[in-house]
């Protein structure tokens, strides 16, 4: 078995309100920072994980997004293979 490492990006998808993200932005704005048009709040994961090839591993994060890290109605992922 070989570890392969990936990084997952969670955020909302487009669309959806971002409640920690306007509040967010309008306390920066409150601070002075009045350029701030937007802000938006994620998450990002680093797995490693065992397996016998680089397909196989993928395909296994892929699922553990799906079923568990995120929330497939109000969130999307990414997935970046990591050395």
């Amino acid at each position: 078995m070989t570890a392969f490492r990936y990084r997952v990006t969670i955020n909302r998808k487009r669309g959806l309100s971002d409640p920690e993200g306007a509040t967010t932005r309008k306390a920066l704005q409150d601070l002075g920072f009045i350029s701030v048009e937007s802000v938006s709040f994620g998450r990002i994961l680093d797995l490693e994980v065992d397996s016998s090839d680089a397909e196989t591993a993928q395909a296994e994060v892929e699922a553990m997004c799906a079923k568990l890290l995120a929330n497939p109605v109000m969130e999307d992922f990414t997935i970046e293979a990591v050395s």
